[in-house]
C-alpha cells in the first residue's frame, strides 16, 4: 500500500478547499478594497489604544496585519497571472 499517494491526495483536496474559501472571501471585494479596509481597521485599533492604554501585543498585531496585507498583494499578483510558478 502506497501511503504517500494518499498523503498527496489529501494535500491536494485540502489545497482545493483552501482555494475555494479564499475565492469565496475575495469574491465579496477586490484586493485593493480588502487592503484599504485592513488599513482602516488597523488605524482604528491604533487610535483606540490612546483610550485603552498600553498594548503589549501591539507588535504581534502589527505583524499579523502585515501578513494579511502581503497575502492580499500576493493574491492580486496571482490574479494578474504573476507568481503562478512559485
Amino acid at each position: 500500500m502506497n501511503t504517500e499517494t494518499h498523503a498527496l491526495e489529501s494535500t491536494d483536496s485540502a489545497l482545493l478547499a483552501y482555494g475555494k474559501e479564499v475565492r469565496k472571501l475575495l469574491s465579496s471585494s477586490n484586493t485593493e478594497n480588502w487592503s484599504a479596509e485592513l488599513w482602516t481597521i488597523f488605524t482604528g485599533y491604533i487610535i483606540s489604544l490612546k483610550d485603552q492604554g498600553h498594548a503589549p501585543e501591539l507588535c504581534d498585531t502589527y505583524f499579523s496585519f502585515k501578513e494579511l496585507l502581503d497575502f492580499f498583494e500576493r493574491v492580486e499578483r496571482i490574479g494578474r497571472g504573476e507568481m503562478l510558478n512559485v
